[in-house]
């Protein structure tokens, strides 16, 4: 059998033909990955708002200096390790949802922190416990141990100013 030579196309020709189509594939893979990582930066920047206010409202809760500011509180001695102080904070939260917004301000006093644990001592009460001043920063009551959230509302209700 004779062998036959083929036909190998040169390498600046068939070089060629592909680097016009990967040109028009990259456009468009460049639209869609910006479009891609367009709407990954808007979900970043969204989670990242999210975190921030979030960060800023337990800041918030953790500032023990706002008892007697004006508004009555309801502070809780804190564990974060504790699960019957964060079963607490649940049953705290729901029932502060039954008030009128803004009528009092709840806050954390964490006994791993020296303000928390001094604001305990002060009052000489352990953790899972709720703390309920007025206004002026005068202890009104003091409720000890886990509660159901009904059992919460009455108390917060009398705390709270009455509405105008």
């Amino acid at each position: 059998m004779k062998k036959t030579k083929r036909k190998v196309p040169r390498k600046g020709k068939a070089a060629a033909q592909p680097q016009t189509t990967d040109k028009a594939l990259s456009r468009r893979s460049f639209l869609a990955r910006g479009a891609l990582y367009g709407g990954a930066a808007v979900m970043l920047a969204g989670a990242g708002w999210f975190s921030v206010t979030s960060v800023q409202a337990t800041m918030a809760e953790h500032d023990l200096t706002r008892i007697g500011n004006g508004r009555p509180a309801i502070v809780q001695i804190h564990d974060p390790g504790c699960a019957l102080c964060r079963s607490l904070m649940k049953e705290t939260r729901a029932a502060l949802r039954e008030l009128p917004a803004g009528a009092v301000q709840y806050l954390v006093a964490n006994i791993d922190t020296a303000e928390g644990s001094a604001l305990a001592a002060t009052h000489g009460v352990p953790h899972v416990t709720l703390l309920l001043f007025d206004g002026d920063g005068k202890l009104q009551q003091t409720i000890r141990g886990t509660q159901d959230r009904d059992a919460l509302v009455g108390p917060f209700q009398r705390l709270a100013p009455p509405r105008s």
